[in-house]
């Protein structure tokens, strides 16, 4: 079993490392680039049975801060 836990920073939160892709890409010429969010996705292997809840916690104790970020579970 597997999840994927998608993590991003809130709105509103700044995002220099997305600010700084940003701009790298309009200097690199792709114009047209009028923001950019960046974020990480983290994958787990499970043990059968584990479910969406325990992802869940292992988020809120571990994986995102969620002072600042927000994060969605796939579970596959």
């Amino acid at each position: 079993m597997k999840a994927r836990v998608f993590v991003m920073l809130k709105n509103g939160v700044l995002d220099p490392q997305g600010e700084a892709v940003r701009h790298a890409l309009g200097s690199l010429g792709f114009d047209g680039v009028e923001g950019v969010r960046q974020g990480k996705v983290i994958e787990l292997d499970l043990a059968a049975g584990t479910t969406e809840d325990t992802v869940r916690q292992m988020c809120e104790k571990l994986l995102a801060n969620t002072v600042i970020e927000s994060y969605r579970i796939e579970m596959a």
